[in-house]
């Protein structure tokens, strides 16, 4: 990909980036406990460090958005360990509510695209987050084997 290109895609992610932390009228979740709910409402009860790994965050980080929603009652630990977590029926609720405002406004954004071009977009947007998964792989790996050493 040439630099101009490359800096328009930069530029585009850059905006929905910035989207991501945007304040919804109503909701009752910061951004980072929605992040977080967001994980462990869909996708299931997890470790810090899955947690961490998930949402591309320091375990550090983690920790201390977790202790935050389990003094909230959005979270809580589990299990024999105390770096397992699962989203309390407070939390799940918390999440739907505002997933649901969060909803609505990116709704009406793929509508105003129309249903197939919205479709191809979603499709589109699949194909480069794997795509993604795949070059960060290939990174994390040539650079645990020391080739991205100098």
């Amino acid at each position: 990909m040439d630099e101009a290109r490359l800096r328009e895609l930069g530029a585009e992610v850059m905006r929905l980036a910035r989207r991501r932390a945007a304040a919804y009228p109503g909701s009752v979740l910061e951004d980072s406990a929605f992040r977080l709910l967001l994980v462990l409402v869909e996708e299931g009860p997890r470790s810090l460090r899955d947690l961490a790994d998930e949402l591309q965050l320091e375990q550090s980080t983690i920790s201390r958005q977790v202790g935050t929603a389990v003094g909230h009652g959005l979270v809580e630990r589990y299990g024999e360990s105390p770096r397992l977590v699962r989203a309390t029926a407070a939390g799940r609720e918390a999440y739907l509510h505002d997933g649901r405002l969060r909803g609505e406004v990116w709704s009406r954004a793929i509508d105003e695209l129309g249903e197939e071009r919205g479709a191809r977009l979603i499709a589109a947007l699949h194909e480069l987050n794997d795509a993604l998964d795949r070059a960060h792989a290939a990174v994390r790996a040539a650079d645990s084997s020391g080739a991205g050493s100098a």
